[in-house]
C-alpha cells in the first residue's frame, strides 16, 4: 500500500511520516516527502530527532529518486540538513561505506552541476560533511 504524503505542517507530523517511512525502508515515499518539503524548513521539521537510520534514507532517496531530475534541489537539502540538531553527531556515527554513500551523492552533484549551486558551493559543502 502506497503511502500518501502531504507537506508537513510541523516537526510532530514530519516525524510521524519519517518513523514509517524509515521502518519499512521507503524510499520512493523519503523521496516524495523531500520533493514536496522546503529545505529551509528541514532543521525544524527535524528538531531534535536526526538519527542514522533517517540521514541515511535522506541521502539515498535523493541519490537514488531526486538527484537527476533536481540537483539544485538535493544540494538544498544537503545544505539545510547539514544545519539540523544532532547532525555533527550523526556524521561522527557513520560508518566508512555510510560515509562513501554520502561521497557517492556528491559525486552526482558535481556530475549534475547546474546554475543553482556552483563547484565552489559543493566544495564547501563537502567540507561541512567532512569528505
Amino acid at each position: 500500500e502506497k503511502l500518501q504524503i502531504s507537506e508537513p505542517a510541523n516537526p510532530y507530523d514530519f516525524g510521524q511520516i519519517m518513523n514509517v517511512v524509515n521502518t519499512n525502508k521507503d524510499k520512493t515515499a523519503c523521496a516524495e516527502l523531500l520533493r514536496i518539503t522546503d529545505p529551509k524548513k528541514l532543521p525544524v521539521l527535524l528538531s531534535n530527532k536526526l538519527e542514522g537510520g533517517i540521514f541515511l534514507i535522506f541521502i539515498q532517496s535523493l541519490e537514488y529518486y531526486v538527484v537527476g531530475e533536481d540537483p539544485g534541489l538535493v544540494y538544498q537539502h544537503l545544505f539545510y540538513l547539514s544545519k539540523a540538531e544532532r547532525f555533527k553527531v550523526v556524521l561522527a556515527l557513520l560508518r566508512k561505506n555510510e560515509k562513501e554513500q554520502v561521497q557517492q551523492l556528491f559525486e552526482l552533484l558535481s556530475e549534475n552541476q547546474n546554475s543553482q549551486y556552483s563547484l565552489e558551493d559543493l566544495e564547501s559543502l563537502k567540507k561541512v560533511y567532512e569528505l
